[in-house]
């Protein structure tokens, strides 16, 4: 029994790419592609949403790093 390639989209243009070992520059389909994304992330278009911790007035005061010089 085969199985048929799993066919995924370029997460940059869209064009679909069979994903499989002869696949150079998966999840892209060009190096071009690639370079696009790394672009994107580099220049902080892209980014993890990440989730703050509510900061006390107390806090703000406190040396962030215990044993640090002063």
């Amino acid at each position: 029994m085969s199985q048929s390639p799993k066919i995924v989209p370029c997460p940059t243009c869209g064009e679909a790419i069979v994903w499989d070992r002869q696949a150079r520059w998966r999840p892209f389909c060009s190096e071009r592609c690639r370079l696009i994304d790394l672009g994107e992330w580099l220049s902080e278009e892209r980014c993890l949403p990440a989730e703050d911790e509510p900061w006390s007035a107390g806090e703000a005061d406190e040396d962030p790093s215990p044993g640090a010089p002063s």
